[in-house]
Order: C-alpha cells, then structure tokens, then sequence
C-alpha cells in the first residue's frame, strides 16, 4: 500500500512538468500560387502532396506564402481539425496573395489576430518602399489548450526585389512585435519565404532581434541547407531563403527542411522548413 501510494505521489508531481513541457510543430511553406503555366506542376495535380505532407507531419501551426484564396480553401478541406485566418495582399480581402497561418483548432485557441502591410503605411494594402509587389505580415496571438500559456506566431513574405523594402521590412517587423506583444514576454515565432540568404544585410537585421531555429536546434538540422528548387529534382537546394525564426522562451528541438516528393516531383517549387519547439 505504501509503494503505491508513493507512485502517486510521484505521478502528481511530475504530471504537471509533463503537461507544461507541450511541443508543436511548426512548418514555413511557400506553396507555390495557381498557374495553369507550371503545367504538370500546377496546382491541381500537387494540392494531394501539400495536404498529406502537412497531415504526415502533423503541422499544429503553418504559414502559408503565396497562398490564393481557392488554394487555401483546397486545403481547408482536407484538414478539418485546423482553422486558418489572414486577407489578401492586394485589397485586404481575397484580392492576391495571402501569407496565411493555420492552426490544430483542437490544440490552440486563437485569441486575437491581424496583419499589416510591409510598407511606409502598413495598415492598408500598398506597396513599401521600391518593392514590386505588395507585401504582407499575418499574425495571431495563440493560447495553448494544454498548458494556457500565450504566444505570438507572425508569417510573411519579402519582396524579391526591393533592397530598401527587404530591409526597413525587417525594421517594421521588429518594431511590430515589440508592440503587439506589449512588453509581455510572449514566446514569438515568426515563418515566412524571406526571398533572402543567410548572408544578407536584412536577415542578419532580424537576427539581431530573433533567432534563426537552424542555428539554434537542440538536434543537428536534418535535410539540406537550401530550401528553393524551382521544381527541379536534380537542384542544389543551396540557397535557404525560407525561414522560421524565433523570440523569448522558444526551445527548438528540431529543424528540418522536407524533402518529400512523389515520383520525382516536389509539392511546390520551395521544400517546406519544419521545427519542433517547446515553450519554455
């Protein structure tokens, strides 16, 4: 009687440390927008290998770049347990492309959310500085089901030509953390298609205020370097361009890059960037 009073004991004190200790993955996808001119690539004949990628790997919370409206709906559908939020680029509506996040609604409540624009004026659709195309950040404060504890998940995607637009981007994003957050603490997890090397002038701006999840992964980074493959098989995959970079109290226990495919064919013309995080 008393050795089994004992493992009660025990299991009372350590199932709260278990409760606390809740991991999420975590996954950055450039999809790839809907053109009938990929051909064998467009959307309809990948949107089974985006959807089984995501389920296979239970991503508990994606950002989504160059996502169009009916191609997050063809997800939507496919993965019931998740809910998803964000607009348009072009009119804050469906006009363009969303950078959208989703999220495992049976795990996480979502306690508020938003967006704002990478431009001199972010809070209506418009183009920044010398970007060629509009730019947008989506954005969602979450509270875990399991633990209560709150974090901030922010998604975007960078110009692909503007020098000044990538860098006051990265000026803006660290700025609307800072407020949004509002000298809370919270744990931060930015993902996005940042059209940019590890050696750049803006990605080194945002690790000044974040951290890159490959550099600091508890386990050595699984996959290749590069995330870009223009949906050729035979591609270097040397040049990262997708991240997922992190804030506050984020462990990252994992970082990959996934190379999954089906018969010689990639689910988009970018691997998806996966991490496993715990909040601290």
């Amino acid at each position: 009687m008393c050795r089994i009073k004992k493992l009660i004991l025990i299991v009372l004190i350590i199932a709260p440390t278990i409760i606390l200790a809740q991991q999420m993955n975590i996954v950055s996808f450039n999809i790839r927008y809907n053109t009938p001119n990929d051909g064998e690539n467009a959307w309809p004949n990948r949107v089974g290998m985006v959807t089984e990628l995501l389920q296979f790997h239970d991503a508990d919370i994606f950002g989504l770049q160059e996502a169009l409206y009916e191609q997050i709906t063809d997800i939507e559908k496919e993965l019931p347990n998740h809910e998803w939020f964000g607009v348009g680029r072009d009119d804050g509506e469906r006009a363009g492309e969303f950078s959208p996040i989703f999220y495992n609604k049976t795990k996480f409540i979502l306690v508020k959310h938003g967006e704002f624009w990478l431009s001199e004026n972010c809070n209506k659709p418009g183009l920044g500085w010398d970007a060629v195309c509009n730019r947008i950040v989506t954005w969602g404060e979450f509270k875990s089901k399991v633990t209560g504890k709150h974090f901030l998940a922010f998604n975007t995607h960078f110009d692909h030509k503007g020098v000044e637009a990538r860098k006051n981007s990265a000026f803006l994003i660290r700025d609307k953390i800072k407020e949004i957050s509002n000298n809370r603490g919270l744990p931060v997890i930015l993902t996005g298609d940042f059209n940019l090397t590890p050696d750049s002038e803006p990605i080194k701006l945002i690790k000044g205020f974040m951290k890159d999840s490959r550099e600091v992964s508890e386990t050595p980074p699984y996959g290749p370097v590069g995330t870009f493959t223009s949906f050729d098989w035979n591609a270097t995959m040397e040049n990262r361009i997708d991240y997922i970079f992190i804030q506050g109290g984020v462990k990252v226990l994992k970082y990959a890059v996934l190379t999954d495919a089906k018969n010689q064919r990639f689910p988009s013309d970018h691997l998806p960037v996966f991490v496993r995080v715990q909040l601290k």
